[in-house]
């Protein structure tokens, strides 16, 4: 059982496959946030979360998104070109 989770995090292609796990579940954060976001404001009619009542929506959603979005940055995949 070579392709396991560990030796494939392991091998130097594995740090690839990390990458691409980290970057997913980051963007899962990010899509977590904008469907909360977005349920909320079909379920309750109002899209302002700034209302005395709605603040308890703002403080799930935005950090999903934040999280989501610096995540994704970071873990991106870099640019290949060589500079010369």
């Amino acid at each position: 059982m070579a392709n396991t989770l560990g030796a494939l995090m392991a091998e130097p292609e594995g740090s690839e496959f990390q990458r691409k796990m980290v970057f997913g579940l980051f963007m899962t954060l990010f899509i977590a946030g904008l469907l909360v976001y977005w349920t909320w404001g079909l379920m309750y009619d109002t899209w302002y979360p700034f209302d005395r009542g709605n603040i308890g929506v703002y403080t799930v959603y935005v950090p999903l998104i934040a999280f989501g979005i610096i995540g994704m940055l970071l873990y991106r995949k870099k640019p290949s070109g060589n500079k010369a």
